[in-house]
Order: structure tokens, then sequence, then C-alpha cells
């Protein structure tokens, strides 16, 4: 899970859903390209888009966003040292009510707790959890090793492939020194 526009997780998230895995994410990079293969309706999709970001950042400088209350009471729970000393995490708390939310985690927050909720309630219909694991897993041939082996040849390196030539294949029978045929 990251801010639109801000971190790669794209890999990882391929080799979740090649083995059956549902995103839950923001809109943007290989989210995008893996939702346009698997459906979108498939995955879990919440927070600001990447063409907000830079918006909502500029918009924090000179006024912080309400906090969810889910977000407020967490945080509260944080200060009074109810999971470990307060002063353990005051930077993550500060960096949250009075400093720079350069993940917009504020922002996202109660959106990825909707989305959350969606994949429990999909989570508890096997059938649901199960449709949406096998049409991801069929929509993930895209993303196969030869084909993205064979874009990159020829778009970045500039490569043209050789043709197969089984005729240059000959198979030879292994000599062995001490033979007991």
């Amino acid at each position: 899970i990251s801010t639109a526009g801000t971190e790669a997780s794209g890999t990882s998230n391929m080799k979740f859903v090649l083995n059956g895995g549902l995103i839950i994410g923001t809109w943007d990079g290989a989210n995008i390209e893996i939702a346009e293969h698997t459906g979108k309706e498939n995955h879990f999709i919440f927070g600001a888009l990447t063409e907000q970001v830079d918006g909502l950042k500029h918009q924090m400088m000179f006024n912080r966003p309400a906090l969810d209350g889910r977000l407020k009471d967490a945080l509260n729970q944080i200060q009074a040292g109810k999971y470990d000393p307060a002063d353990k995490f005051h930077p993550i708390v500060e960096k949250l009510t009075v400093g720079d939310d350069s993940y917009l985690i504020a922002i996202d927050f109660a959106a990825y707790l909707d989305a959350q909720d969606k994949v429990d309630a999909v989570w508890k219909d096997e059938a649901a959890w199960y449709k949406r694991s096998i049409e991801v897993v069929s929509g993930m041939g895209f993303f196969s090793s030869d084909r993205t082996i064979h874009e990159y040849a020829k778009e970045i390196w500039n490569l043209e492939p050789l043709p197969f030539l089984p005729a240059y294949i000959t198979y030879r029978k292994p000599q062995w020194s001490d033979s007991a045929d």
C-alpha cells in the first residue's frame, strides 16, 4: 500500500496477483495495468489519485485536513501509551497531526478503512473470493516473461530475435568412458 505516485509496489503486487491475491491499493502505476488485465472490480482501490497528490500536499501546507474520527482515536491511544511508551511513536503522531504528512495518510485513511471493509465482506463470501482470485490469475497472462522479454528486447534494447532453427540442433548420445552397453 503506497500513496499514489510515490512508491513502486508493482512487482510485488504482480507476484501476489499471479498467486491469486487481490490488491488493496491506490489507483496508480502497476495497479492500473494489473486491473486493466484482471478487472478493476476484482480489486479494492482507495485513496487520492496521482494527479491529485501535489495539489493535496500544497493545500496541507496551509490547512491541515480534519482527521477521521477512527484515526484520531488511534492516535489518542498511541499518545496515551496504550501500545508502547508514547514517546516511541511521537514522530508518527507528530507527522500526522502537525507535521509533513507526505504520504497523505490522514487524507487516505478513511478510504483505506472503507476498502478494508469491502475486503472483509468479500473474504467472508468464499465463492466470491475464489471467483475473484481465479479471475485475476487468469488475467495475468499478459505479464508473462515471454512477452516482457520480447518487448524489452525490441523497445528498450533494440534487439531482434534470432530465428529458431532446429536443423542446427543435433542430439549426440553421451560417450561414457566405461560404457557397459
